[in-house]
């Protein structure tokens, strides 16, 4: 699963569908990997928002910490 997210996430062109059959095969029901593409492509969206309006981190986070990919 997280494999799969980690692909979605940093090359999306490059998913296919045997990666959603490796989902499957691992015990994974449709409604899953449906769930685990959506949360993962929501938190893509999200921050590409945040990026492209500039959004500041919040005071609580180290200026140094590690950005998510």
């Amino acid at each position: 699963m997280l494999a799969y997210a980690e692909k979605l996430t940093l090359r999306p062109a490059s998913v296919t569908r045997e990666d959603v059959d490796a989902l499957r095969e691992a015990g994974f029901s449709d409604e899953d990997v449906l769930h685990v593409c959506e949360v993962t492509a929501y938190y893509a969206y999200a921050n590409r928002i945040a990026d492209g309006l500039g959004v500041e981190l919040e005071p609580w986070i180290p200026e140094d910490a590690d950005p998510a990919p």
